[in-house]
């Protein structure tokens, strides 16, 4: 039975992947990236690995896919439609989250150095499970985790910049 889920689960991710090149609409192929990716998840699951599965729903098929989502949506825009900035104020407010994030950030990497878990406890933990890969992850390994994530951010905000800018030409816009 567990060969039969397999080959189901693999030939409906390889169905899905051939689905994202077909498709010529950006929005039905990240959906059907979401299918690989679920599929991938299951194959997991059928190879008794169900933390990376459940890993593999939650982030990639999750948080990923739901941002790449929302730039698509976002970047399909018609460009016939004005263009109303309401919002000028917002800008002014930049300076001071930014200050703002920059502070939290010191302070939570302040406490990366003293975790409050001794060493000799985190060393007699088998490798691999849960409560060892997230304490590697929220104390050794949080600087490069953090920098990872605003890598991502300043990408999708230089995707925006990058697709907003405004023609040099100062014409209409092509059709």
């Amino acid at each position: 039975m567990e060969k039969l889920l397999f080959i189901v689960f693999a030939v409906a991710a390889l169905v899905s992947a051939a689905n994202i090149l077909i498709q010529r609409n950006p929005l039905y192929s990240a959906l059907s990236l979401i299918g690989t990716l679920v599929s991938l998840s299951a194959l997991y699951v059928t190879l008794h690995a169900q933390f990376i599965a459940a890993v593999q729903i939650v982030v990639y098929a999750g948080a990923i896919m739901v941002l790449f989502v929302f730039v698509i949506m976002l970047l399909n825009v018609p460009k016939t439609e004005p263009h109303v900035e309401k919002e000028k104020w917002l800008v002014y407010l930049a300076i001071p989250f930014g200050v703002l994030m920059l502070a939290e950030a010191f302070y939570v990497l302040r406490g990366v150095h003293d975790p409050s878990i001794p060493y000799v406890v985190r060393m007699s933990m088998p490798a691999g499970t849960t409560s060892n890969i997230g304490l590697g992850l929220f104390t050794r390994y949080l600087l490069p985790f953090e920098v990872t994530s605003v890598l991502i951010l300043m990408a999708i905000v230089g995707a925006l910049v990058l697709a907003k800018r405004d023609d040099d030409g100062g014409g209409p816009p092509p059709e």
